[in-house]
Formats: structure tokens, sequence, C-alpha cells
């Protein structure tokens, strides 16, 4: 089978050392070979057809701007092997632009849910493991929410040491003594604002606090986002979900696998518990295949997930 392509396209999508066409072939069972205005691919019918259709699929990413790497290659493979009608859906509107002009696009189906969700209701809980794309997405949302006028500021707030936020402890003021744990919020904002987000902070467009400074507030035409929610308390919990008013949208995430309090029920299991049938109120979960970080981020989660498992299965099978 052979296909037509933009040379320079094709390069882009081949990588360096051919690193990417190499990570195609082993997925789909075919060999990929450059002509002059295309490539050649052989293999079974069937296979050199999905193999054609992620090609197409990466070089109009290419277009879009967009680095194609091995990872991506194997994101783009998931999603076409599940649903080959989605991955259009998923690439056809941006979530944000960031700060160096780039387009940020949900990479998985469950995120793409996450982010229709996140349109579609008022308040949206995203529970999954670590490097599913929970803050940065839901950041990059809050983003675009103030670039379009939406909203008039972002409030970004997690609990800062387990469960008791026993910050006077800590030396310095407050801004000292909250910065380590709101790090990865401070991180996401400098992706999607530049070196414009510590004005945003200063002009109280955007506020970033830890989730006791909430208490007693109305926080209204604001996009707000509850971060590692799985340290709060049922009261903590109930406290922050009081606070919006109108004109916000809130978004909390968090990993259950990663409960720090200990001797009470974390307050995300909880609020899913009592508000899983409210109208207004969605609820994603992401799991270990929705993983965007280093692809051997999710080989550690999974094999830590299957381990566990294994560890659980060996334990319900003792006898007291």
């Amino acid at each position: 089978m052979t296909k037509s392509f933009d040379n320079d396209e094709i390069r882009a999508v081949f990588g360096a050392y051919d690193a990417n066409i190499k990570t195609l072939e082993s997925l789909i069972k075919v060999t990929v070979r450059p002509t002059r205005d295309g490539v050649e691919i052989s293999g079974s019918v069937a296979d050199a057809e999905l193999a054609g259709l992620l090609l197409d699929k990466l070089c109009h990413a290419v277009r879009r701007g967009e680095n194609i790497d091995p990872d991506k290659v194997k994101q783009y493979y998931d999603i076409l092997s599940a649903d080959p009608s989605s991955l259009d859906d998923i690439t056809s509107q941006p979530v944000c632009v960031n700060a160096h002009g780039q387009k940020i696009y949900a990479k998985t189906l469950r995120q793409k849910k996450f982010i229709d969700a996140v349109t579609n209701n008022l308040l949206t809980f995203a529970i999954g493991p670590a490097g599913t794309g929970k803050t940065y997405l839901a950041v990059a949302m809050a983003a675009n929410a103030v670039k379009k006028g939406l909203v008039d500021r972002i409030i970004l707030t997690r609990p800062a040491i387990e469960a008791g936020e026993k910050l006077g402890f800590l030396p310095g003021d407050l801004q000292m003594k909250v910065d380590p744990y709101l790090k990865p919020l401070y991180d996401a904002l400098m992706e999607m604002f530049g070196d414009d987000y510590t004005r945003l902070i200063e002009r109280g467009t955007v506020e970033i606090a830890p989730l006791a400074y909430m208490r007693g507030r109305t926080l209204s035409h604001a996009f707000i986002i509850l971060d590692e929610a799985q340290n709060t308390t049922p009261e903590q919990m109930k406290m922050f979900l009081t606070r919006f008013g109108e004109g916000s949208r809130v978004i909390v995430t968090g990993d259950v696998t990663q409960i720090d309090i200990r001797g009470e029920q974390s307050g995300l299991i909880d609020a899913e518990n009592v508000l899983k049938d409210v109208d207004g109120i969605a609820f994603v979960h992401l799991s270990e295949d929705d993983v965007v970080r280093h692809g051997l981020v999710m080989k550690i989660v999974k094999a830590y997930n299957k381990y566990s498992q294994r560890r659980n299965n060996s334990g319900s099978g003792k006898t007291e």
C-alpha cells in the first residue's frame, strides 16, 4: 500500500532516528518505508489501512503545530483502536493556547470526557492517578475562561499539609508557608500565562491559597479549582463546595490512591457518595491508561496497581 504525504510533514512524523515510525510499526505490525512523495506500507490489508489512517492523523497533528514523539503515536493509536471517529472530535477544538502559542488538546477519550463535563456542568470532579492531566487541564480551562472574559478571576486551592493544614509551625509569612504545596499550580499557570502570571496574581486575577483560607468567603464570577482533594476531610469538602457563588465554575481533582490523611474518610470519596445523583455535578474517572507524562510513568502506575492488587488478593485469602 502506497500513500502520498507532504515530505516535511512525514519527516516530522518519522521523528529523530525514525523513533516514531518504529513505534507505529511495533504497534500495528507493519513496515513503513519512505518513498519520493509519501510512504509504502507493507502488512495485512487491515493493518496497512490502520497504519495509513494513523499516519494521516499524525500529519494533521504536525499541521496543527503539535510535536510528535513515540508517546503521541501510542496515544493516537489507542484512540483509533477504541473508536476511529473519536480522534477528530478530540482534536477539533483546543482547550487553550498556552503562553508559547501552542494549542492544548485532550490526549485521551477520558480527558475529552473531562473537558466536556466541565463545559456542561457547574461542578466537575476529576478523579484519577498521577500523570493523567487533571490539574494541567483544569488550569488550562480556567485560563481559557479568563482570556475569553467568561469569568473575572481564577482561584486555585489545595490542602496545604495533609488535612490539618498546620501552617503556623512553618517559618515565614503566608506566601512562604504555602508556596511549596502550591508549586504544581504555579507551574501550570506559568505554562498558560508565561511571566504574566505574577502580574495576574498581583492584580487579584489569579489567587492561590490553602484550603483553610476559603472558609467564610463567597466566590462569585470565578473559575475555582480544588487540587489534591483526596486530602480533604468531609467537613473541609463541604465547606469548600458551599463557597462558590453566581457565575462561578468549579473543578475538584484528586487521586484516591494517594490519601495522606489518617483516621478519617477522605472528603473526595465522601463527596462522590453524597453527590453522585445531583444534577449539575459530574464525576469523571481517569485511569492509568490516561497517563500522559513520559511513557515510563504509565508503566510505573500500572506496576504499582498490579502489585497492590496482588497484595490485596493475597491478604484476602488469609484466615484468622
